[in-house]
């Protein structure tokens, strides 16, 4: 089983601010610091730390290839990432005290999908591959469609969340990852602790992940209902912890592990994530993890 990650790739532009700045407000960073990022690149390289064989699909312009390099040096492959013409996406992080984050995102090329390459993409998957897509790219709804109907396991994240979503064919998501956010907005249910199950009341063959910051994690899916605690640690920055979190629970999920123990595993990989300072740099291997009997 393989992934096939149709993600944003992005140069990540992170400033250390004591709060994150209010409407017209100036304020001062001590730092200032330069990372890869994306969610859908921080994803593929979470799946491949953490032992996944994973292929991205991405659009990088000319000053974005050392990007590529990079994925390739983590394990991913990138022989379906081109490089166009125009501006690699970036993002403006600001990371407060508390290591909370405000982001600010130029799409750039990871606006520049077209269906020739996403099917061109698609043709490649075999038996038993899986998609994943998340939505800071463009070409979300025909991604998903088209992965459907050739018979391929789709995993969605659809974060960062808009009023698009509510139109893409969710129906056809295999699994599904949401934080809080993203999961009120699905769902119009405005109480935590009742959006996993209304997720799974609206998509009843969806399997659902809901991601709860410091209060843990909840599975709604074949063998019922699940919630795993969020583990204690010291947080510097939670840019990439949402990523983690996806990419080692699809890793578990595809080396036959139970629904339970891919929450366990990616609960504490994703704990490991928000210790470190970035978003790619702060993902931890699959050997600084451990194994998960959970």
């Amino acid at each position: 089983m393989a992934f096939l990650n149709f993600g944003s790739i992005n140069l990540d532009l992170v400033y250390r601010v004591d709060h994150v700045a209010r409407p017209g407000e100036t304020i001062a960073a001590s730092t200032c610091e330069r990372f890869a990022g994306g969610k859908g690149a921080n994803q593929s390289v979470a799946l491949a730390r953490a032992g996944a064989a994973v292929e991205h699909v991405g659009v990088v312009g000319e000053d974005g290839r050392w990007l590529i390099d990079l994925l390739g040096e983590n394990g991913v492959g990138t022989t379906l990432t081109r490089v166009a013409d125009g501006p690699t996406g970036h993002a403006i992080i600001q990371v407060d005290d508390a290591g909370e984050n405000a982001i600010v995102l130029l799409p750039g090329m990871n606006h520049r999908f077209d269906r020739a390459s996403i099917d061109a993409a698609l043709d490649a998957a075999g038996p038993g591959d899986h998609v994943l897509v998340q939505n800071e790219i463009n070409d979300v709804a025909a991604i998903i469609e088209a992965a459907a109907r050739r018979g391929l396991t789709v995993c969605f994240n659809p974060a960062p969340y808009d009023d698009s979503i509510a139109s893409m064919p969710l129906e056809r998501v295999d699994l599904l990852f949401v934080n809080e956010v993203e999961g009120a907005g699905l769902s119009g249910c405005a109480d935590p602790d009742g959006i996993a199950d209304a997720l799974a009341r609206r998509f009843p063959r969806t399997t659902v992940v809901l991601t709860r910051g410091a209060d843990g994690a909840d599975y709604r899916g074949s063998i019922g209902a699940l919630h795993a605690d969020a583990v204690s640690v010291p947080v510097v920055d939670t840019t990439a912890a949402g990523d983690t979190f996806v990419g080692f629970y699809l890793a578990g999920h595809a080396q036959g592990r139970a629904p339970g123990q891919c929450l366990d595993l990616a609960r504490r990989a994703a704990a490991l994530t928000v210790t470190r300072p970035g978003a790619m740099p702060s993902i931890p291997t699959a050997a600084e993890v451990g194994d998960s009997n959970g």
